[in-house]
């Protein structure tokens, strides 16, 4: 018996046809929450479930010169996710909506679907000033880069780096000298404000011997931003760096990214066989802005108002720099870091400070004193040190510089005495000795900021402060 079609079966099998053709043309939904609260620097927002990093787009009103706010997932709290504006933003609305920032590289996604954040990269970037999210400050146009990269890296197996068995030329004498920095080190420079920190970052990034060197201002005002650009590191120096800026204006998870941007840089160039030096400056704005976010959100705060978790961040950040791995043949790439550290009120017992010196490979102090009796650069060879430096030197110049630190610790000692007349010579043959060279060692601790003193010269000199004339 034949089978009769239902007309009402047949009506919905095409109705369900021509639906599915419909939605094929459909832009697909986008899933999103709304904001609840926004109180200091921190934005609550409910209904939407995104990891810690996700990047985040808020819904702006109609009438406002921006579509959307930028804004990135730094914790959570049940159902609601805490997030922090990327720039300064007006106009927010009570239940504005928030969507999760779409990616353009959907192969970097996880099974999770987070997406890590990925910045320009390359040989492109060289001679050019970017701000901590990879875009131009320059002017002179977009960059000319083929590679994005992830803002954060693998730790470095320990037993896998290279060691630091080679002298990396700073250009600078006493520490040349003195406080010999090796390829591949991680040096603080510790200073207060305004003794000369700026000018000795601009001499090191001119005149070293490394390849490329990767400046990062975090935090600094923007007037010193340019200042140091177009004065201190100067034409000559911009010509092999790149310079990332996050001034004291950005929020303080652009002053983070900057510096994470600064370190993913030095880790291309190094990656590429490359010697890089590192300017990070600073240091202790990088943990002030991880202050800022960690309070916000709720931590508690410990050592001197600092939460705990600026004390992970800090060896995170320095240890992505040093040396890598060697090939077979022995060639490898080198990060040489100096992180600026701000002493306030010029107290070395800061808890950043203290932090520093222990995860570092060595400090340079710049002192006060010095500075104000026109002694530049002003570093205090008493107080500085680099460990690393017994492994790179001869036995020769070492007994140089033991000679030296004791004939000028000698002199500090008893410069009182000596100055008001209350010493009279022959009580102390050492004494002595130091009165005779201390015009000369005071001499050679001097460096104008345009002249360049290459290592062995240094060396030689040094040598021949103690050989009789």
């Amino acid at each position: 018996m034949a089978t009769v079609a239902n007309p009402h079966v047949q009506s919905w099998r095409t109705a369900l046809a021509q639906a599915g053709e419909a939605s094929a043309h459909c832009t697909p939904s986008t899933e999103s929450g709304r904001l609840t609260r926004a109180v200091g620097l921190v934005l609550e927002a409910v209904g939407l479930q995104l990891p810690v990093g996700s990047d985040c787009l808020i819904e702006l009103p109609a009438g406002h010169p921006q579509r959307h706010a930028e804004a990135e997932v730094v914790g959570f709290a049940d159902n609601r996710l805490f997030l922090m504006p990327q720039t300064e933003v007006s106009g927010l609305l009570p239940g504005a909506r928030v969507f999760a920032r779409p990616d353009t590289d959907p192969g970097d996604a996880t099974e999770a679907g987070f997406r890590a954040k990925r910045l320009p990269v390359g040989e492109g970037m060289l001679g050019r000033v970017v701000d901590a999210a990879g875009r131009p400050l320059d002017g002179l146009g977009p960059l000319k880069i083929s590679r994005r990269v992830p803002l954060s890296s693998p730790p470095i197996n320990p037993l896998s780096r290279a060691a630091i068995d080679s002298v990396l030329d700073t250009g600078v004498r006493a520490i040349n000298a003195l406080l010999t920095v090796g390829r591949g080190q991680r040096m603080g420079l510790f200073a207060g404000s305004g003794v000369g920190k700026s000018v000795l970052l601009g001499m090191m990034a001119r005149y070293t011997s490394a390849d490329v060197i990767v400046v990062g201002l975090i935090g600094e005002r923007g007037r010193e931003v340019k200042d140091f650009i177009e004065h201190t590191l100067g034409a000559e120096g911009l010509a092999r760096a790149v310079v990332v800026a996050a001034p004291a204006d950005n929020s303080p998870l652009m002053r983070l990214q900057g510096a994470a941007y600064a370190t993913c840089l030095a880790e291309y160039f190094r990656d590429q066989g490359q010697d890089v030096l590192l300017i990070m400056d600073s240091l202790t704005r990088y943990a002030m802005a991880q202050r800022e976010i960690a309070l916000a959100v709720g931590e508690p705060p410990a050592t001197k108002g600092y939460p705990p978790s600026v004390f992970a961040k800090l060896p995170a950040l320095v240890e992505r720099a040093g040396n890598g791995a060697r090939d077979a043949d022995g060639n490898g790439g080198s990060i040489t870091a100096f992180y600026t550290v701000l002493s306030e009120g010029d107290d070395q017992q800061d808890p950043i400070a203290d932090s520093a010196r222990a995860i570092l490979d060595g400090h340079v102090v710049l002192s006060r004193s010095l500075a104000e009796a026109g002694h530049y650069p002003a570093i205090d060879i008493e107080a500085s040190i680099s460990r690393a430096m017994t492994s790179l030197i001869t036995p020769e110049q070492f007994d140089s510089v033991r000679t030296f630190k004791q004939m000028l610790s000698r002199y500090q000692r008893n410069r009182d005495l000596i100055s008001v007349g209350a010493y009279a010579p022959g009580h102390d043959l050492q004494l002595d000795r130091a009165i005779a060279l201390y015009p000369r060692m005071e001499h050679f601790l001097q460096q104008a900021m345009h002249e360049r003193s290459d290592y062995a010269s240094c060396v030689s000199q040094m040598r021949s402060l103690f050989t009789p004339a």
